[in-house]
C-alpha cells in the first residue's frame, strides 16, 4: 500500500447538494430554507446558545464544581500495593517502574487501605496518619 493509492470505503464519501439550482434539482427556489424569517436570509443568524433574547440556559444554570488541574500530578498508593512490591525501599521512582503510578506524577501519599506486615521503608513518599501507624507497627519508617 501506498500513500497516493489509499482511498476511502465505497459510499463513504458523496458529493455535496447544490442548492438553488433550479426545480428539477428538488432543492430550487427557497433551497431548503423556507418562506421569510431571520434563517431564510443571507447573512442572518444568530450565536450558540442564543434563544431569541431570552436568558439562555447555559447562563440561567447555576455554575459547579471545580477540578484542580495541580491534582494530576498527585497519586495514592494503598497499604496492600506496598505489600505486594518486591522491594523495601519504596520512592517514586520505584513506584512509577511498577506502575503504581503514572509517569506525570510527582507526589505520592499512602493511604491505609488493605494490610502490610513486611517492612517498608518510604523515601520522599508522604502517608497518612492511619498509614503511618501501619507502617511503623510492621517496623517501616518514614525517610522524608
Amino acid at each position: 500500500m501506498e500513500l497516493n493509492s489509499i482511498k476511502p470505503a465505497s459510499g463513504a464519501k458523496h458529493s455535496k447538494r447544490r442548492v438553488g439550482r433550479g426545480i428539477g434539482s428538488g432543492l430550487g427556489k427557497t433551497a431548503g430554507r423556507g418562506h421569510k424569517g431571520q434563517k431564510s436570509r443571507a447573512g442572518g443568524y444568530h450565536k450558540v446558545g442564543f434563544e431569541g433574547g431570552q436568558m439562555p440556559l447555559q447562563r440561567r444554570l447555576p455554575k459547579r464544581g471545580f477540578k484542580s488541574q495541580l491534582l494530576k500530578y498527585n497519586a495514592e498508593v494503598t497499604l496492600s500495593q506496598l505489600q505486594n512490591l518486591a522491594v523495601d525501599e519504596v520512592d517514586v521512582l520505584v513506584l512509577k517502574q511498577a506502575g503504581l503510578v503514572a509517569d506525570m506524577v510527582k507526589n505520592v501519599k499512602v493511604i491505609k487501605s488493605g494490610e502490610l506486615t513486611k517492612r517498608v521503608v518510604l523515601k520522599g513518599v508522604a502517608a497518612t496518619a492511619g498509614a503511618l501507624v501501619v507502617i511503623e507497627a510492621a517496623g517501616g519508617s518514614i525517610a522524608a
